[in-house]
């Protein structure tokens, strides 16, 4: 499976966790708070009920008291919405409610007789007793009820923190195998910048080598036009001066083929430089994108902490434990944002430079196209040079006017060497504004190397 699935997959389960452990905090807070408010009234029948006979065997008559006590014993037993009792639902209780309910019809009884004479106080006094004990029993009945759905809560909010432990463990190793996979290709780039630069001395010792032979052919090339025009002045000593004209003309063909072979080199080099930055491009490309994952997981895990911490405030004492996790996941979180912040600035800096790479690269294959054609032209001119040394060494009859002819065709050589040698100049330039990105991309890749 991706890493970047992976991520997907913990966050939403993280998420749903969050949500669903939320919710069920929340219907555990309210399932106490009706606990608190059973025990409340359960206690206030019990309490009620002996100022209600104080009252009566003082003859203070309370009917107000008898019909609250009235109403919420029947709210305990069947739930009340305006009261905000619920409906319990064990047996216990229940049973032992309607055994309250019981008594208490018959301690009302009991009461009605004492008014009409025919019962004593000390027979009130009594069944009251007995009545307080039995609603005592069910007060501790509702407490103990209360605390066991407390213990419950605890053990569910001990069950959250571990869950949560477990998932922010899988978010923190996914995240960790992530950053490894990137310091994996910010290596690769590490290692394919180094290529670069030892491809860039290279092609720059060829380009000097190439501009010093067209220096040493230019130069040849100006005395074989002076030994011309020699020989058009001494029509006498023609064949031998046309047959030095000869080798010379060989020697230049040499060179430029030479020449020829060095710049194919250079241009097929600069082609694979250019593959390579394409392919370097491509690579920051997906590093930006595990960048982008990391600074999106880390957004979504920081507003996760900050609502874990939100609930942990509410929990009140129980979430402090949780509210400290979740203190920490955001540090890490805002820790994470920052660094795959930085990784994209140092990443649209390579990106620049890239660029700039592709451009000179691609100039520099441009001029070496162009340097090709008039390496074969120059070449094509000493090949007619060479005919043409032939041709006088076989003919001295027609020696002056071929003599007149190469002293022509020489002027358009050196013009055409110029013109090679401007170009390897050129050539030259480019190949030093091609190391010195290289350069830059070197170092730009030690730095987001040093960043992950």
């Amino acid at each position: 499976m991706k890493i970047t699935t992976q991520l997907k997959y913990a966050v939403g389960v993280l998420t749903a966790f969050a949500l669903s452990s939320t919710i069920a905090l929340e219907l555990a807070t309210q399932a106490a708070a009706q606990d608190a408010i059973v025990v409340n009234n359960t206690g206030l029948v019990r309490g009620g009920s002996q100022r209600w006979v104080k009252l009566e065997l003082q003859d203070q008559r309370s009917t107000q008291v008898e019909k609250k006590i009235d109403t919420i014993i029947e709210a305990l037993l069947t739930g009340d919405k305006e009261l905000g009792i619920p409906r319990t639902r064990d047996a216990a209780y229940l049973e032992q409610m309607r055994e309250v309910e019981k008594q208490w019809k018959s301690l009302k009884n009991l009461v009605r007789d004492y008014r009409a004479g025919n019962a004593t106080e000390s027979a009130v006094i009594r069944k009251s007793e007995s009545f307080f004990e039995l609603a005592n029993a069910a007060t501790l009945t509702s407490q103990k009820i209360a605390e066991k759905d407390i213990s419950n809560e605890k053990l569910y909010i001990l069950l959250v923190l571990l869950m949560n432990l477990v998932i922010l463990g899988f978010v923190g190793y996914t995240v960790q195998k992530a950053s490894k996979y990137l310091q994996g290709s910010v290596d690769t780039v590490q290692g394919r910048s180094t290529d670069i630069a030892e491809t860039m001395k290279l092609q720059e010792k060829i380009i000097l080598d190439q501009t010093s032979s067209v220096k040493s052919t230019t130069q040849g090339m100006e005395d074989l036009g002076s030994k011309t025009m020699q020989t058009a002045a001494q029509a006498l000593a023609s064949a031998k001066s046309a047959q030095a004209a000869l080798e010379t003309a060989l020697t230049g063909a040499e060179t430029v083929e030479k020449t020829t072979t060095g710049m194919t080199s250079l241009k097929e080099q600069v082609e694979d430089i250019a593959k390579q930055i394409v392919q370097l491009s491509e690579q920051t490309a997906q590093i930006q994108s595990i960048s982008n994952l990391v600074s999106d997981v880390a957004d979504q895990t920081n507003m996760l902490a900050l609502n874990a911490a939100v609930e942990a405030a509410r929990a009140g004492e129980q979430g402090k434990g949780f509210a400290v996790v979740a203190g920490e996941i955001r540090k890490l979180a805002d820790q994470s944002g920052r660094s795959a912040d930085k990784i994209n600035t140092l990443i649209g800096d390579i990106q620049t430079s890239i660029n700039s790479t592709i451009m000179v690269t691609d100039e520099g294959t441009k001029n070496a196209a162009k340097s090709l054609e008039l390496a074969d032209a120059t070449n094509q001119a000493f090949n007619e040079i060479r005919s043409a040394m032939e041709t006088v060494s076989r003919t001295n009859e027609q020696m002056a006017d071929a003599a007149k002819l190469q002293a022509v065709t020489v002027q358009q050589s050196v013009s055409a060497m110029n013109a090679i040698n401007l170009g390897a100049q050129e050539a030259s330039t480019s190949t030093a504004k091609v190391k010195k990105s290289s350069d830059e991309l070197d170092n730009l890749s030690k730095e987001l190397s040093m960043a992950v």
